[in-house]
């Protein structure tokens, strides 16, 4: 067990990662939680405790400026990492171009991998460190109609270096949580999603809760995981 506690949750607006921002928060944990517009749940949470800090990052809107600017203002000491990062461009694969596949690269896998860079050697340093990307049960299926790019980020996003298993050996694990479809705002602003049809093809007949999720990322993410790294787990309801 490691006496201070500092995670850094990427793409804390959203419904799991305001979830999981408040059972970290509940363990005494500090939590950094990046945003990109919409804090209105982060802020009132914010309110209730010294623990939290906010910091505003459009990820998409990138250049080699906005790069070193991102890295120097993430450059800390972390003790977990969450990308929890939802970047849609609601483009098909006829529809997308460079700029929109480069935007949701850069948004969902590139930057955060940046990031992710940097913190592994802090906590290799400290031996200890969990870090957990959350990607997406629709990269099984070339992502929806209108989550190409999303899925190709995503997809991206699983690729975990083969540096992992000299990590292991420092306490050092990293992992992917591939998530089905969740009662979350990100799913009903997707164009032209159906979802009482898209519910109707998973095992479970339903869609997963964002406390749900945020339970399986507090075991992967914490001290609790002791022996899992290098996998992709998918959380889905069966498909």
């Amino acid at each position: 067990m490691i006496k201070k506690k500092h995670l850094l949750v990427l793409g804390g607006s959203s419904d799991i990662g305001s979830e999981v921002i408040k059972s970290f928060l509940n363990l005494k944990w500090n939590v950094t939680a990046h945003y990109n517009k919409n804090s209105k749940k982060l802020k009132i949470l914010q309110k209730k405790t010294k623990n939290l800090k906010l910091v505003k990052f459009n990820f998409a809107n990138y250049n080699l400026s906005s790069e070193k600017l991102i890295l120097k203002k993430f450059n800390k000491k972390y003790d977990s990492i969450i990308n929890l990062i939802c970047y849609l461009d609601n483009k098909s694969f006829d529809e997308t171009n460079l700029k929109s596949i480069l935007k949701s690269l850069s948004a969902n896998a590139l930057i955060p991998i940046l990031i992710e860079k940097i913190a592994v050697k802090k906590m290799l340093n400290q031996k200890f460190g969990r870090i957990l990307n959350c990607t997406s049960v629709g990269i099984k299926f070339g992502g929806g109609t209108y989550t190409y790019n999303y899925a190709l980020a995503k997809h991206s996003l699983e690729f975990i270096p083969s540096s992992y298993k000299n990590w292991a050996k420092k306490n050092v694990l990293i992992n992917n949580l591939r998530i089905g479809i969740t009662n979350t705002k990100a799913h009903k602003r997707t164009k032209g999603k159906d979802l009482k049809k898209r519910i109707k093809l998973i095992p479970m007949n339903r869609m997963a809760e964002p406390k749900e999720i945020s339970s399986y990322i507090m075991n992967l993410a914490t001290d609790k995981n002791s022996y899992i790294t290098g996998q992709t787990i998918s959380i889905s309801g069966g498909e």
